[in-house]
């Protein structure tokens, strides 16, 4: 049962909490789920949403209950969102970059030969 003076003086009505209160756990729920991610070592936190929050059980102190429980059964299903193990790319090494090749004074502009040859002889070259 609501007082009317204290929602008067709050400004806000009984439904109104409930609805704000709704969206705060929820945000908790996703917070503490984004941690327990980072604890089990997920690469991708978009992962977090293949969980359904309605499972999710928060401990009177707000914390996740049997989170690392629950990421445990997420590796076991979906190993590539955690670490390099189960990854599905390719361990193909990247290219190495080629040192920029010299260009010809003939492919140059007036100007850029002029900056070119400046910084030549700057070098002592």
């Amino acid at each position: 049962m609501t007082d009317p003076v204290v929602d008067s003086m709050l400004g806000v009505a009984a439904p109104d909490l409930a609805a704000e209160n709704a969206v705060l756990r929820a945000r908790l729920v996703q917070a503490e789920l984004r941690t327990e991610a980072v604890r089990a070592g997920m690469v991708d936190l978009d992962g977090v949403r293949l969980i359904d929050p309605a499972v999710v059980k928060l401990t009177e102190d707000g914390t996740l209950a049997g989170g690392a429980a629950l990421m445990g059964r997420l590796r076991q299903d979906k190993p590539w969102l955690f670490g390099r193990g189960g990854s599905s790319s390719s361990g193909a090494a990247a290219p190495v970059a080629a040192p920029a090749a010299p260009r010809s004074a003939m492919d140059m502009g007036v100007e850029e030969w002029r900056a070119a040859r400046a910084e030549l002889l700057r070098r002592g070259g």
